[in-house]
């Protein structure tokens, strides 16, 4: 039998396992005070791509849940790194309140897409102008393909059936970033000092919809 290996990190997942928007998950707060007491580092990894890592951080201490900054890495992240090493200007379909995250990211003549969770930005004009764009060759970036995500009052559509959409109108396939994409996994356990076999993932149902996605 191979040797089992310590656990030396937790992934935790963020929307749906610690919060819902504004709300925290019952004992959530407490859970995450026993995890700090255990020998393993933690970090804080989330799809969410409604807000920027500040905006996310607020909220998350207004919840009183002690979470670091650098504990925190989102899909917005690898989107942001996956823009910077291909040096490419993208259009940005994401909300408004994550365009943050990109800022000194040059977005003019665009010749990528890159799409997040963007509900004011849904519309036909800018989905065709998006389409145009990789029609020419630009690639397409999902931050994500969740197909939906959980709201205080039901679940609501993600960007998973914006991404397919336009995989399907233009016949190419979308360069996925976020969870539950290896690299993803990879990049948030950089600098921890761990192997992804000395680490676990905590999430809820959504986490399992987006493995099964993948």
């Amino acid at each position: 039998m191979a040797a089992r290996q310590m656990l030396k990190a937790v992934l935790v997942d963020l929307s749906g396992t610690l919060h819902i928007e504004d709300t925290a998950i019952p004992g959530a707060q407490e859970a995450l005070k026993r995890l700090r007491e255990a020998p393993v580092v933690l970090r804080f990894v989330t799809n969410t791509t409604k807000e920027c890592k500040k905006t996310l951080l607020d909220r998350l201490r207004k919840l009183e849940f002690d979470i670091k900054e650098e504990e925190i890495f989102t899909s917005l992240t690898a989107a942001r790194n996956l823009l910077e090493q291909n040096n490419v200007r993208p259009m940005l379909l994401v909300d408004d309140s994550a365009l943050q995250d990109f800022q000194g990211i040059a977005t003019h003549s665009p010749n990528a897409v890159v799409i997040g969770l963007a509900p004011e930005h849904f519309n036909y004009e800018t989905m065709n102008k998006a389409f145009r764009l990789a029609l020419d060759g630009a690639p397409i970036i999902a931050i994500h393909k969740a197909r939906y995500y959980k709201k205080k009052d039901g679940l609501a559509l993600g960007p998973g059936p914006f991404v397919t959409g336009l995989e399907y109108a233009t016949d190419t396939k979308a360069t996925v970033v976020g969870k539950p994409e290896k690299t993803f996994f990879l990049e948030a356990l950089r600098g921890t000092g761990c192997n992804p076999e000395e680490a676990i993932m905590i999430g809820d149902e959504n986490t399992e919809q987006e493995m099964k996605v993948k």
